[in-house]
């Protein structure tokens, strides 16, 4: 350094990983980015039917809070030293056909869509909050925050969906059964592949 002798260090983004459960750690990663893409997907798909509807922007609003969602789970990728699914190409199509799909049936549909796929995922969330707690509450302090934010930004979608008249879907219980069997079949595949 010109003019001293203090060293510089460059800030790094990974987190240290002495002492962690890397294998729980990559596992919880690997499957919440898998989730959060799928969910960009879903509403990507969602708002190409949609988009221009009453609903549109209360989608819009979903959805620009999932964006922030994946780019947080990107940053935990590099900082833990994660690597994604191989499923990502398969999500990506998976993801958008389901958004749209739903959406076609109308904005209730579609709200049917956000209702089984938002419950899925905050249960899926307060199972890992409770394995972090049980691992070590203090070492995963900060990715316990950032698990639970999303959980409760996830449970308010699901309530959004359901003042959106989800459960007035014809077939609303068979429609949300598939799609939630079809959630916990991403959930594990994306956690092992």
């Amino acid at each position: 350094v010109p003019g001293g002798d203090a060293s510089l260090r460059l800030c790094s983004t990974r987190v240290a990983q002495e002492g962690i459960n890397k294998p729980v750690i990559d596992r919880i990663i690997r499957v919440d980015h898998a989730g959060e893409y799928g969910a960009n997907r879903i509403y990507a798909g969602q708002m190409a039917v949609l988009g221009r509807s009453s609903v549109g922007p209360v989608i819009q609003q979903m959805w620009d809070q999932e964006k922030d969602h994946l780019k947080k789970f990107n940053e935990l990728m590099v900082a833990y030293r994660v690597r994604p699914t191989v499923l990502l190409p398969f999500w990506n199509v998976a993801g958008f056909v389901l958004g749209a799909g739903s959406a076609l049936l109308g904005k209730k549909g579609a709200m049917a869509c956000t209702v089984a796929v938002e419950e899925s995922i905050s249960e899926h969330y307060n199972n890992q909050i409770r394995t972090l707690i049980e691992e070590d509450p203090e070492k995963y302090k900060e990715l316990l925050l950032v698990i639970k934010q999303f959980r409760d930004d996830e449970q308010e979608h699901h309530d959004i969906g359901l003042e959106h008249d989800a459960e007035a879907t014809p077939a609303y219980s068979v429609l949300k059964t598939a799609i939630q069997l079809g959630c916990k079949a991403a959930i594990f595949l994306s956690e092992r592949i």
